[in-house]
């Protein structure tokens, strides 16, 4: 009846593909189970000894060749993080969410409808954090990809947008796909409307070079 195949449920539970570990860590007690293999991280998980770029509510990893770009309000509130790699490029948000469930389901389906709307496809895969959305939407520069995933974590949901050759092929996301797992979430005490974004600042790093945001620490421009 309920056969496992492609295409058969429409909900993809945590016996499909790994949904967030980090979700399923907050519904158990701290002793029962391991840290999750790979992040985003929620911050009492997150390895120490990185190197990371603080931006409040996340925290970048530092990763040689991987530029990150950041735009920020006139009193340091951060609105955009782009991390820029060759012909990839991830943006990446953090929204708040309720303890026990996940909102990335929800999240998707009104990106769904909203490039529908556009007159846009998506396509629904399977990746190493659940249901990805993929699509090719226009741009004033011509046709781009787009891939969106979606990581549940308690009381936080991190929102990551491939685009370019990373979005076009999973293979591609090389040293992006280490920012993405290497994130690491922190989630202040503050009860939030769920999904509002999680405030982020400007690094230190950054503030004090004005908004000009530079390279992560450790890259050198060649």
């Amino acid at each position: 009846m309920f056969s496992r195949k492609r295409g058969g449920a429409k909900h993809v539970r945590a016996a499909d593909a790994p949904p967030s570990e980090a979700l399923a860590n907050s519904l158990k007690s701290d002793g029962d189970r391991p840290a999750p293999d790979f992040g985003p991280w929620d911050a009492r998980h997150a390895p120490s000894g990185v190197q990371r770029l603080d931006l409040g509510s996340l925290q970048i990893p530092a990763i040689e060749g991987v530029e990150v770009r950041v735009q920020a309000n006139p009193e340091g509130g951060v609105e955009q993080i782009v991390l820029v790699d060759g012909e990839s490029a991830l943006q990446l948000g953090v929204f708040a969410a309720p303890r026990t469930e996940g909102i990335w389901d929800e999240v998707r389906a009104e990106i769904l409808g909203a490039m529908a709307s556009d007159g846009v496809t998506p396509q629904e895969s399977i990746g190493r954090y659940g249901i990805e959305l993929a699509a090719r939407v226009n741009t004033p520069d011509g046709p781009a990809d787009v891939r969106f995933v979606g990581v549940d974590g308690p009381r936080w949901m991190v929102r990551a947008l491939y685009q370019g050759a990373a979005a076009a092929d999973p293979a591609r996301e090389g040293v992006l796909r280490d920012v993405l797992e290497g994130l690491v979430v922190v989630r202040d005490d503050e009860p939030r409307p769920v999904r509002e974004p999680l405030p982020l600042r400007l690094p230190k790093e950054m503030a004090e070079q004005g908004q000009q945001a530079p390279a992560a620490p450790g890259h050198h421009h060649h």
